[in-house]
């Protein structure tokens, strides 16, 4: 098996398109805005230039400038300007991760029915630290622990496997027998599932549930020459629903950008496109790995994503969206 680095919880990364502007000055990209959004017309790319061009972090500085030199809400006011979509992609642009995957956690459990696929996708792929961030921030803004509204919108063993990632407590160091630990962990699975009349789904959850990316990397790999077939395979021919769903997800996102330009792809094909999926995308993997994102979309699907996002999407939110993806 190949050798795999198992020093911290994620693999490396770090291939962003967008990264902290060097010449950067807060008050004078707060004068620009406002210029910018003044008299008649607005200067969109002169917008999309600043904003693209940002970190998070830094944009977070911007907004709190241009409330103390204006004494207005630069969100507000940039949405009052760019319409449609572009709401959704300023107000990622300019606030917290962990503000917006709160956000999008809650929109997607509001209302009638539950959009499951971004329930999974946030728990499945976000780090410890920002579980964390996502927890303390819905509690302060919902009032209610995350944990306490997944358990009201899921159910049975789908329930447990989300309550169990929302914990934010895999594994964050493998420790040096990774490779045995991987082995014996893969033969688990494998009698829990192909091996077994019925399924152990139970031993799946704690497993895949708890284990960093570079193990469960090392588990498919073993899982592979133990059955002779995939493990999302088994996955799928065990199990259904969004249990299977969320399993595979985890599984997937032990390689992010393939498991985030396969997300993209499936968020632009067929009729309409899913803007949130392709904003929450863009814009939270435009400072980590949208670039090797970009290359795996170009190489499994024959596009570019640019070419893709452009097909799909128009006007100034097309603009923006590209802007961010460098």
């Amino acid at each position: 098996m190949a050798a795999i680095d198992v020093s911290g919880n994620l693999p490396a990364i770090d291939n962003p398109t967008v990264r902290p502007y060097e010449d950067f000055n807060v008050e004078a990209d707060a004068e620009a805005l406002r210029a910018a959004m003044k008299g008649t017309g607005t200067e969109e790319a002169l917008i999309i230039e600043i904003v693209s061009h940002r970190s998070n972090e830094q944009r977070q500085e911007i907004e709190k400038m241009y409330k103390t030199m204006f004494g207005k809400d630069l969100i507000k006011d940039l949405c009052s300007e760019l319409s449609g979509n572009l709401e959704e992609t300023i107000m990622a642009l300019f606030k917290s991760p962990a503000y917006y995957d709160t956000w999008s956690l809650h929109k997607a459990m509001k209302g009638i029915g539950t959009d499951d696929d971004v329930l999974i996708e946030i728990l499945a792929t976000r780090e410890n630290d920002e579980i964390a961030a996502i927890n303390e921030c819905y509690k302060e803004i919902y009032g209610k622990t995350l944990e306490e509204k997944i358990s009201s919108e899921t159910s049975g063993k789908y329930k447990r496997l989300l309550v169990a990632l929302c914990q934010g407590n895999r594994n964050e160091v493998s420790d040096e027998n990774y490779e045995i630990a991987s082995r014996q962990d893969a033969e688990k699975l494998y009698k829990a599932g192909e091996k077994k009349l019925g399924t152990d789904e139970s031993m799946f959850i704690q497993i895949l549930g708890l284990r960093n990316y570079y193990q469960i990397s090392a588990i498919v790999e073993e899982y592979q020459e133990i059955a002779g077939k995939e493990l999302r395979e088994s996955i799928k021919s065990e199990m259904s629903g969004n249990l299977a769903k969320g399993l595979t997800a985890i599984v997937d996102s032990s390689h992010p950008p393939t498991y985030f330009a396969k997300k993209l792809k499936k968020a632009m094909s067929g009729i309409g496109t899913d803007d949130s999926t392709l904003i929450r995308i863009i814009v939270s993997r435009s400072e980590i790995d949208l670039a090797d994102i970009k290359q795996i979309f170009d190489e499994d699907y024959g596009k570019s994503l640019q070419d893709a996002i452009s097909s799909d999407t128009s006007g100034k939110y097309k603009k923006l969206l590209l802007a961010l993806c460098g």
